[in-house]
């Protein structure tokens, strides 16, 4: 099938100002759907061919589709009654409180990811990366409910479903339910804190590039373990993806140890990283407590980074508005991103590394071929969506409307 989108406003270049700072060049652009891809891009003054599918998009401003690279679907209270978190002391606390809720939360598994990805969607993401926890409290039902959930959309979102040994990987019979699962659905292997939680960081790494190797699936591991034993650990498992050959693979999400060593450890463990294409998954979180990896470093050096919102609503916090586009507001805002250039180029960790523009101002996307699945907003340039991040969203996904 094809359909026109007419008046579309792109990106294509830059300009300098009267007081010498970079601007951003649009202009409007008729663009050809087929079959889910772009088939024509054509100025908007150019007369286009009759056809009864014709969409005016009034001059909004054209971007990919966001991805969500790490969140929690089983997890939020979504669709449930309001209430807040209980407090707790430390991390295995707070595991305890979320033990007792499991067996409770199950029975609304698929309704609750229903609600979350509907959020999602809404604020224009096309492609979810979930963890789901997989213990030995209720065994494979989060995976049950968020998999009928995913189904449900899977014309309109494509998921990474990660089988996430939330309460730890060196207990009970928790390595073969994460067998189980992967012979069920999930479609990567999760990890956490090595040190932390199953207080042997080699046995618990090995233990999880085995069930990757085994599966032959993608890797992506939950550090909050700090400072140098956090560091240690992501050493650890950079020489276990050199030795197993497995660059590309895998992740590292939150991974705060990196911004807790000095800039030399930072910039050394930065190089590993890019070298064995480790990718670090941010969540931006909003604890100023809580020191964050360096992102930009880490970009100067070629690592692969992407943003995910993590769980919201649910035992672990109250807040959250499942808007990706928040997390890379907050983060151009807290590290001074202040010029339209360095505002722009924010966007790449929530496009999956597309924008509009490379890093010298030249048009790189759209083109023909490329999927037709975008963020259509009342702005004049990805900068503006990004520091004024407006509400008022159009969201595509493969050539059809999703919001």
């Amino acid at each position: 099938m094809k359909q026109w989108l007419t008046n579309v406003l792109l990106e294509t270049g830059e300009y300098i100002k009267d007081n010498d700072t970079v601007g951003t060049k649009v202009e409007l652009f008729h663009l050809e759907i087929t079959e889910g891809v772009i088939s024509q891009i054509v100025p908007a003054t150019q007369t286009i061919e009759a056809s009864p599918n014709v969409t005016d998009m009034n001059g909004k401003l054209l971007l990919p589709a966001f991805k969500e690279m790490h969140n929690h679907l089983d997890k939020t209270y979504l669709s449930l009654p309001w209430k807040a978190v209980i407090p707790s002391k430390n991390l295995k606390d707070r595991l305890a409180h979320e033990a007792r809720e499991l067996p409770i939360l199950a029975t609304t598994g698929k309704q609750r990811a229903v609600a979350m990805i509907e959020k999602i969607i809404s604020n224009g993401t096309n492609h979810i990366r979930t963890h789901v926890n997989i213990d030995p409290y209720i065994g494979l039902k989060n995976l049950e409910g968020v998999l009928a959930a995913l189904d449900d959309y899977k014309d309109v979102v494509t998921a990474e479903v990660i089988a996430f040994p939330q309460h730890g990987l060196l207990r009970d019979n928790v390595p073969q339910l994460l067998r189980e699962a992967l012979r069920n659905g999930a479609t990567m292997i999760g990890g956490l804190d090595p040190a932390g939680i199953d207080n042997t960081i080699e046995r618990s790494l090995y233990e999880t590039m085995d069930i990757a190797q085994e599966f032959n699936v993608d890797v992506d591991i939950h550090l909050h373990d700090g400072g140098h034993v956090g560091y240690y650990t992501i050493d650890k498992w950079i020489d276990m993806v050199e030795e197993a050959k497995y660059q590309g693979r895998t992740a590292i999400s939150h991974a705060f140890a990196l911004g807790d060593v000095s800039a030399m450890e930072q910039h050394t463990i930065a190089d590993r990283l890019a070298q064995q294409q480790v990718k670090i998954m941010s969540t931006v979180p909003y604890n100023i407590n809580r020191v964050m990896p360096p992102i930009d470093l880490l970009s100067e050096h070629g690592v692969d980074v992407h943003f995910g919102c993590d769980g919201f609503f649910d035992s672990w916090s109250p807040y959250g508005s499942g808007d990706i586009l928040e997390k890379v507001t907050t983060f151009a805002d807290i590290s001074r991103k202040l010029d339209e250039r360095s505002i722009r180029q924010t966007l790449k960790y929530i496009t999956n590394g597309i924008t509009p523009l490379d890093t010298n101002g030249q048009k790189v996307w759209p083109n023909i071929n490329d999927e037709a699945s975008f963020v259509f907003f009342d702005a004049v340039s990805s900068a503006e969506v990004i520091a004024r991040r407006p509400l008022e969203r159009k969201v595509m996904s493969k050539g059809t409307f999703i919001h």
